[in-house]
C-alpha cells in the first residue's frame, strides 16, 4: 500500500505550509500529492504550482469539478500538467454537489452518472490525440450545422495514459467507477465496512468490464492525527466539525451522499439527527450528535502503533493507496504527522 497526502483547499491561510507539507511528502517517498477545489482555489494552478517545487511525487485532482469545465477543456489541462510535470499528473474528476454545480456553475446537476460516462469517454478521445467527434445526449462535438470541425489535441502528454479517477460514493456511482474509470476516490472510508460500502461495487463494475481490480487503484482521504492512546477521545473531538459539515451540511436533506454514506454504515439514526441540527443552524449541537465510533472508524488516530494496525485493516480491505490529511495547528505538527505516517506505513509492514 502506497501514502497519498492531500493539501485539501488552497487560499485557506496556509499556503506557504502546504507546500512545505507538499515538499516533506516528496522527500519522504510518498507516492501523490492531492488538492482540492470547490468555489476558492482552483486544483490545476495549485498542482502545477506544486509540480513545479517537488521532483518525484504525483500531483493529482481531487477533484476536478465536472460541472466547472468542458470535457475537451479538462483534457487540455491533464496534458499540459502531465508534460510540465514530467509524467507525474493523476486526474481525478466528480460531480460536485447539486448547490455547487447549480449555485456556483449554472449547471443542472442532473443525470450525474450519465454525465459522469460521457464526460470520461470525450476525455479519454481527447488524449488520444485523435481528431475529436462526439454525439451523445450531454455533449455533441463538433456542434452541427456550423463552421466547427473534429479538431486534436496540440499537446503530447508525457505519458500515452494518464490514469484517471472518479470521486464516488454512492453504489451506482462506484459500480460505474470500477467499469470506466483507473482508480477511485473515496471520502469517509471504514475498514470495517469498505467492502459492502464501496469494493464490492467497484469489483462489480470491473467485472462488466471484463476487468478485475489488480491494478485499480482504491484510494481513500483519511484524517490524520497524532498523539497518545489515552488521548484517542480527545483527537477525534477535533474531527467533529468536519464529520458535522459533511453529514449534515453538504447537500441538501434530500441529496447529501455522505449522509447515506453515514447510514449505510449503520448510523442511520445518529445521521438524521446531526442533519437536522445542521440545517437548522445548530452545528454545534451536529458536532457532538456525532459518534465516536464514527470518528474513530474513519480516521487515524492515537500512536504510530495504533496508527499502523489501522493501516493494516485498510489494506487487508483492498486499499491501495492511503491518502492522508494530516491535522495540526502549526506546519511543525503537520510535518510531524506526515513523518509518523511514514513510520506506520514501515511498522505495518506494508511500505514498498
Amino acid at each position: 500500500m502506497q501514502l497519498g497526502i492531500n493539501l485539501g483547499y488552497w487560499g485557506a491561510g496556509m499556503d506557504a505550509d502546504n507546500l512545505a507539507v507538499a515538499q516533506e511528502a516528496d522527500r519522504l517517498g510518498y507516492a501523490v500529492c492531492w488538492a482540492a477545489e470547490a468555489y476558492g482555489s482552483d486544483a490545476a494552478t495549485v498542482l502545477a504550482w506544486v509540480a513545479a517545487r517537488t521532483e518525484r511525487i504525483d500531483v493529482g485532482s481531487a477533484i476536478f469539478q465536472i460541472p466547472a469545465r468542458q470535457p475537451a477543456m479538462t483534457a487540455m489541462t491533464a496534458a499540459t500538467l502531465d508534460s510540465l510535470s514530467g509524467g507525474r499528473f493523476r486526474l481525478g474528476l466528480g460531480v460536485s454537489g447539486p448547490q455547487v454545480s447549480e449555485g456556483w456553475y449554472g449547471v443542472k446537476f442532473d443525470k450525474p452518472l450519465a454525465r459522469t460516462r460521457e464526460y470520461v469517454e470525450i476525455v479519454r478521445k481527447a488524449m488520444t490525440r485523435e481528431r475529436l467527434s462526439h454525439e451523445g445526449e450531454h455533449w455533441t462535438l463538433p456542434l452541427p450545422g456550423g463552421p466547427g470541425k473534429p479538431l486534436k489535441l496540440t499537446v503530447h502528454p508525457q505519458r500515452e495514459h494518464i490514469p484517471l479517477y472518479i470521486a464516488a460514493i454512492g453504489p451506482k456511482n462506484l459500480e460505474q467507477t470500477g467499469e470506466i474509470a483507473d482508480g477511485a476516490l473515496l471520502i469517509f472510508p471504514s475498514a470495517d465496512h469498505l467492502e459492502d460500502t464501496a469494493v464490492k461495487h467497484l469489483r462489480a463494475g470491473r467485472e462488466k468490464a471484463g476487468k478485475t481490480l489488480d491494478g485499480f487503484d482504491i484510494c481513500p482521504t483519511v484524517p490524520l492525527a497524532v498523539g497518545d492512546d489515552k488521548d484517542v477521545t480527545a483527537l477525534a473531538d477535533t474531527f467533529r466539525p468536519y464529520t458535522a459539515l459533511y453529514v449534515g451540511g453538504m447537500g441538501s436533506r434530500k441529496q447529501n451522499f455522505y449522509n447515506q454514506l453515514a447510514g449505510r454504515m449503520g448510523y442511520e439514526r445518529e445521521a438524521a439527527e446531526i442533519q437536522d441540527k445542521y440545517l437548522s443552524g445548530d452545528k454545534q449541537g451536529a458536532a457532538a450528535a456525532v459518534p465516536h465510533d464514527l470518528i474513530d472508524s474513519t480516521t487515524l488516530l492515537g500512536s504510530v502503533d495504533r496508527i499502523a494496525d489501522r493501516m493494516k485493516a485498510y489494506a487487508a480491505a483492498g486499499v491501495t493507496t492511503l491518502t492522508l490529511a494530516p491535522a495540526g495547528f502549526t506546519l511543525d505538527e503537520r510535518l510531524a504527522s506526515l513523518r509518523a505516517g511514514t513510520e506506520a506505513l514501515e511498522r505495518a509492514g506494508l511500505a514498498q
